[in-house]
């Protein structure tokens, strides 16, 4: 697959396993501590989330004849899973997020064979909304982790606001003063630091770390069998479908980068891996994955475009995941270092969102209805969730979630309102949502 021997392949591809590690790892780090786990289950979740991004990645690089893009991708959680699987959590427990992992993975395996049928429902307006919706029911989760974690003792405190402002700062000129991969891991570069100066104020405690083990075997449905919800699983498919569309944009990029002609046949193969990887997620009790555009930027600075690379990539995830004490050590992250990180990737995934609805024509009201009335009635859900209490129950768990009710909001008045209008223009939609998440 390529000439450049098995050591350069082993530290290019432990360089993209650099870039997309912060990633990785936050996002069971704020789904687990948003759920209240303990330190040795966070560990075991960070533990299985790389394991899992490792099988994630070696099925859409390498997965055959009929599985994968075949293009030097790397897997990850998308971001705008993270509200709803805390939701889901909150409500129905963690056998409910398994359940939809694995019930919406079905469904993308299936909808990958008619994807380019369906996309036309989809046109910027849509996604802009529904994408800036869960970025923006994200802040609240970022701003409790900035005060000290809801419900610790130390909540509010001076120290957890000048650690999370540290942190944030850090970010901010990391990302000013330097350019290419120190940039790309302005996070967790920030997140050590922050976690440092941390320890020397007596905040860290490594009592957790030096209890762990240093082997452990990674085993399906460690935290209880899935459990299937119609309102989770509806959640989960509308995250599944805004990803695939986000997906569709790195597929591209990435293909110009190769100088690859992609075919609707390699499209087709890279959704069904994405697929295999959200069932394969749910099975795990890990999360939904979806193609990392952090990791395209690598590529084309590097200009390295073997896919081996990424092999090597996907089996140094797996050998990380089976090695406990290494994620023990990212669970030692104080809360408010957490939440100062937070605030700009969240922020990222609003201005995703406005990037998109930026394409949008706002000079037709139709498309200002939709916008306003779909971003408007999810946050209020979102803000006010007892607006239903009254209704039945049957009703309530579909209607009970902001995300859901504004993406279908959105997605019903776009048929309705401009279902005689040209949707083409979702074409170009795809990249730029990936090159800004």
């Amino acid at each position: 697959m390529n000439n450049l021997g098995i050591w350069k392949t082993l530290f290019l591809g432990f360089q993209h396993v650099l870039a997309m590690y912060a990633g990785a790892v936050v996002v069971p780090l704020i789904v687990g501590s948003s759920l209240g786990m303990n330190q040795q289950d966070l560990a075991y979740l960070i533990s299985i989330d790389l394991f899992t991004c490792g099988i994630a990645s070696l099925l859409q690089v390498a997965g055959g004849r009929f599985l994968g893009v075949k293009l030097p991708i790397i897997l990850g959680c998308t971001f705008t899973a993270v509200p709803p699987m805390i939701t889901i959590g909150k409500l129905e427990g963690l056998p409910a997020i398994y359940g939809s992992i694995i019930a919406s993975g079905i469904i993308v395996m299936i909808v990958s064979q008619i994807f380019s049928k369906i996309v036309k429902w989809f046109p910027p307006v849509v996604i802009g909304s529904v994408v800036t919706t869960i970025g923006v029911s994200l802040i609240p989760v970022a701003m409790n982790n900035v005060a000290g974690g809801q419900g610790s003792q130390s909540f509010g405190k001076i120290e957890n606001l000048g650690l999370a402002a540290l942190t944030l700062v850090i970010v901010i000129l990391l990302n000013r003063f330097f350019k290419g991969y120190i940039r790309s891991i302005s996070v967790l570069i920030a997140m050590i630091i922050g976690t440092a100066v941390a320890w020397g104020l007596g905040i860290v405690d490594f009592t957790s770390v030096s209890k762990e083990k240093w082997f452990q075997l990674v085993e399906p449905f460690h935290f209880g069998l899935p459990q299937f919800h119609l309102s989770s699983i509806l959640t989960m498919t509308l995250v599944a479908i805004v990803s695939m569309i986000e997906s569709l944009g790195v597929f591209m990029a990435l293909a110009d980068l190769c100088e690859k002609k992609l075919s609707d046949n390699d499209v087709k193969k890279g959704f069904l891996a994405e697929g295999l990887a959200y069932v394969i997620g749910g099975m795990f009790n890990s999360f939904p994955y979806t193609s990392f555009s952090q990791n395209v930027g690598l590529v084309a600075l590097s200009k390295i475009k073997s896919r081996s690379v990424i092999v090597a990539a996907g089996l140094i995830l797996m050998v990380l995941g089976l090695l406990p004490k290494i994620a023990a050590i990212t669970t030692i992250v104080p809360n408010a270092v957490l939440g100062g990180a937070m605030v700009p990737m969240f922020g990222m995934v609003i201005t995703s969102g406005i990037r998109i609805l930026s394409t949008v024509d706002f000079k037709q009201n139709e498309n200002l209805l939709i916008v306003a009335c779909s971003i408007g009635i999810g946050l209020g859900i979102s803000v006010v969730p007892s607006v239903f209490k009254e209704i039945p129950e049957s009703i309530r768990v579909i209607v009970d979630n902001g995300i859901v009710i504004g993406s279908l909001t959105a997605i019903i008045l776009n048929l309705i309102l401009n279902r005689k209008k040209e949707t083409a223009q979702h074409v170009n939609t795809p990249q730029s949502a990936a090159e800004t998440l």
